[in-house]
């Protein structure tokens, strides 16, 4: 549905209507993106969106309706760069959305998009726009699903590319949680730091009864049952008194 065209209609008559009798329990709808200067690009304003989902979330629960949206968005798309890519992440994030789908941006003929794709400029302006090239447009596609396992290396070298290494941790305002038993660093958040103590390091001082070290060489001998080498033999060991 063209949302934006329906937010322009001031009767709320047909939105209504709408809710009450054409949605199944969602409703597909194509922000394609929250960023400003993204919208721009695509001649789209920036409000709209976030104005229909309020009133739509009003509708239905005026109805007595559960009823939810299916936003379809869009990643690299001309003028897109790397800090509007996170700023649509940490939108999803907020409103706790995890898109199952998203499009990445490939040019079709016949669109002004295809132009500023080929040329860098925006013909409306005739001014230069940033274009993603493959690697960050790789980028881009993945911090819109940054949970998905496969996606999480790209979306670790958009973060640090982007200087947004805060984004790694826990809470409602982050994008990915470090993996279990590592450190979050500004170089790398998945190496691992072990916790040093005054007694060694965290798993030894929590076991304060294990053995640490090298133990002799004998010792090891016996632990394993291996026989003694015969230099170590106490003379006479092992023959009965007499013989």
């Amino acid at each position: 549905i063209r949302f934006d065209t329906l937010m322009a209609d001031r009767d709320p008559a047909f939105f209504t209507e709408l809710c009450q009798y054409h949605v199944s329990g969602q409703l597909k709808v194509a922000p394609e993106h929250v960023s400003s200067a993204v919208l721009a690009a695509m001649g789209k304003q920036s409000t709209t969106y976030q104005d229909f989902c309020k009133r739509y979330q009003a509708i239905n629960e005026h109805l007595g309706l559960r009823q939810y949206l299916v936003p379809y968005l869009m990643s690299g798309h001309p003028g897109s760069t790397l800090q509007d890519a996170i700023e649509l992440a940490l939108f999803l994030r907020r409103e706790r959305r995890a898109p199952e789908q998203v499009q990445d941006f490939y040019p079709t003929p016949g669109t002004l998009s295809t132009v500023m794709y080929h040329t860098r400029l925006n013909p409306l302006t005739m001014e230069p726009i940033h274009v993603p090239d493959e690697r960050e447009k790789k980028w881009q596609r993945a911090l819109l699903q940054p949970t998905l396992p496969h996606n999480r290396q790209s979306v670790v070298q958009a973060l640090q590319t982007a200087g947004r290494m805060d984004l790694i941790g826990y809470g409602p305002d982050k994008l990915l949680a470090p993996l279990p038993g590592k450190a979050t660093t500004a170089r790398d958040p998945d190496i691992k730091q072990p916790l040093q103590t005054k007694g060694g390091t965290n798993h030894e001082h929590n076991h304060p009864r294990k053995r640490t070290g090298k133990q002799p060489a004998l010792a090891n001998r016996r632990r394993r049952g291996a026989a003694e080498p015969e230099s170590r033999k106490t003379p006479g060991a092992g023959r009965h008194p007499g013989r």
